[in-house]
């Protein structure tokens, strides 16, 4: 290929975006995918034990027992992990069930591909499946910017959802809210700031996969957009609240790559081009989620379809230690409420959450397998959810909340719109009528009641200021949307607790700059001992349902390798990319190896 110009690639990226920015319907293209790793492994044998029933646990098992391996799985606490719902105690009454609590709102995006082939495999009903009988689309966002000027406004995510949804929409109040904000926005971010957070997102979208790990993965995302010197609005709203929201990440500490690579993969996955992402601009599907609480949609079907096919589950056990000889395992303690032994295996699997397994990883594991030494420096955090029952059904049409700004970075969903529920029928009293889903992001920031961050609360306060900052953010318009007066009861994860001091059971692991060196892969030089979890080295390389569920496939595979199976391995997705970004890329390999900066890092 001829060497490009910079005005070259600059005005050919230019057309990819007005592509991918359009309504119309374009067939759907097959782009190019990054290899994964090979697994490694020998020896034979097909009983496998393992530890942790959370989404990459679960997903080991489901597809080893499809393969007709001999499966158990131990768990200390309880199935589906962080993706689980629960009941919240003493609230069924008159034949309802429990009003539902959940660790978080669940939130499948366009782009995931493991999770919903998985759900599409699990049996429910007559002949149906999780995946089309409870993933659904979610067609509409409501932005909420905490600062003053702002009003809240519900924008439309496919047209299907404009037209859906129209009579809000297109409301007065809506008008009036979007022209304030649009005119608000627009005085405090510069335009050429914003031209430029695009363009490095263009530099992402263009970069070939060396430079990404090799440059871009050493830098925060906020370094990478040069939040330094902009403007305040650029750094509160575009930088930090936008990644929280969308990505889940702190833009301080991600890195760059990982980061940038998702916000690409949601937007491409909204332009209808790649068929193996769900979702159009025009049919929906970009953001979707479970019609019911979790465990009721898909943890419990799941569950009971691998109990069927002949899973063992072992409850109230988990592992306490990896016991390892001649450079193998020979067995794991377990220990709990049923006491303590010591289980035996082919093929053992630790499917626990970072914070779980780091303590396991003894000299004896590390002198055997030298690169998990490195999990070590991998981070986790908080990041958990509130839920507040109300007195009345929100008016607001089934959409996500982004609240960007808010001191707590927080996220929501008002769930009987998409659940299309009667809570008043169906769950609680009979007095609750909606339910307002609330993740809680960030633990370590002030709030604007107490001027104490979250880890510094009480429960009951914790409640009073989430509350507090949502309200703020939402109620900016001429018509509240939150009242207090209808709070009926609320529920924070059980994960929390304060005795004798705040601890959380289920933190999350965090992205950081740097740490795809540290990240396992699901097999390791120890030929019998797998690592699944959304800490594994995976395409998408976030702490997410998707990251963890690809890891599962990604151990299966290599304990069919291990045991010389000729049985059908199992499908790893890539992020996929549009086509016609690969000649910029190869142009950008040619610069990255010869030592040259982005074309269009400047």
């Amino acid at each position: 290929m001829e060497q490009l110009t910079r005005r070259t690639v600059l005005k050919a990226v230019g057309v990819g975006v007005a592509v991918a920015g359009t309504t119309l319907v374009v067939p759907s293209l097959t782009g190019p995918a990054a290899k994964a790793v090979p697994p490694t492994g020998g020896g034979r044998g097909r009983g496998v034990a393992i530890f942790g029933g959370g989404m990459s646990g679960l997903t080991v098992a489901h597809e080893l027992i499809e393969r007709g391996f001999a499966v158990t799985v131990y768990e200390p606490a309880f199935l589906g992990g962080k993706a689980r719902s629960m009941d919240v105690p003493n609230t069924a009454a008159g034949g309802r069930l429990a009003l539902p609590g959940e660790h978080g709102f669940r939130f499948f995006p366009g782009c995931y591909q493991h999770v919903p082939d998985t759900m599409q495999r699990i049996p429910v009903g007559r002949g149906g499946n999780v995946k089309d009988t409870h993933l659904i689309n979610v067609e509409g966002a409501v932005i909420a910017l905490d600062e003053a000027g702002y009003a809240p406004i519900t924008v439309p995510q496919s047209v299907n959802g404009f037209v859906e949804h129209a009579s809000a929409m297109v409301s007065l109040e809506n008008f009036r809210n979007a022209l304030t904000t649009s005119l608000k926005i627009v005085g405090d971010i510069p335009p050429h700031e914003l031209a430029y957070f695009v363009t490095r997102e263009l530099i992402i979208a263009t970069s070939c996969q060396e430079r990404r790990i090799g440059q871009w993965e050493e830098q925060s995302w906020m370094e990478f957009v040069k939040a330094r010197g902009k403007s305040s609005a650029y750094q509160k709203y575009l930088v930090s609240a936008l990644t929280r929201a969308t990505v889940a990440a702190k833009p301080d500490l991600g890195s760059a790559r990982t980061i940038g690579q998702i916000g690409l993969a949601l937007v491409t996955s909204a332009t209808g081009l790649i068929s193996q992402y769900s979702g159009t601009i025009v049919g929906g599907g970009v953001d979707r989620v479970l019609n019911a609480p979790t465990d009721h949609a898909w943890i419990n079907p799941w569950v009971d379809y691998l109990r069927g096919r002949g899973v063992q589950f072992v409850m109230g056990q988990g592992a306490t230690a990896f016991d390892v000889s001649g450079g193998q395992v020979t067995g794991v303690q377990v220990s709990g409420t049923s006491g303590s032994t010591t289980v035996t295996a082919d093929h053992y699997v630790a499917a626990m959450p970072l914070d779980k397994l780091k303590p396991l990883l003894r000299p004896d594991v590390l002198a055997a397998a030298p690169s998990l030494a490195g999990i070590a420096e991998l981070q986790d955090d908080w990041m958990v959810g509130i839920q507040y029952f109300l007195s009345r059904r929100s008016d607001v049409p089934p959409s996500h909340i982004a609240s960007l700004g808010t001191p707590w970075a927080l996220t929501g969903l008002f769930q009987a719109g998409p659940w299309d529920v009667d809570f008043g029928r169906k769950y609680g009293d009979g007095r609750v009528h909606d339910c307002l889903s609330i993740d809680i992001s960030d633990w370590d920031t002030p709030g604007i009641l107490y001027g104490r961050t979250a880890k510094q609360c009480t429960k009951g306060e914790i409640a009073k200021e989430v509350w507090a900052q949502m309200s703020r953010a939402m109620n900016r318009g001429s018509t509240p949307i939150l009242r207090e007066s209808e709070v009926v009861s609320w529920h924070l994860d059980p994960g929390i607790t304060w005795s004798p001091t705040i601890s959380n059971e289920t933190p999350l692991m965090v992205n950081t700059a740097g740490s795809y060196r540290y990240r396992p892969t699901a097999d390791t030089a120890i030929p019998n001992f797998f690592i699944g979890g959304d800490h594994v080295r995976t395409n998408i390389d976030l702490a997410t349902m998707e990251g963890a569920n690809e890891s599962g496939r990604r151990v299966a595979n290599a304990i069919l390798d291990a045991s010389g199976s000729n049985a059908e391995r199992v499908a790893v997705h890539p992020l996929w990319e549009l086509p016609f970004l690969d000649p910029f890329k190869q142009t950008d390999r040619d610069r990255y190896r010869a030592g040259l900066p982005h074309i269009m890092d400047v």
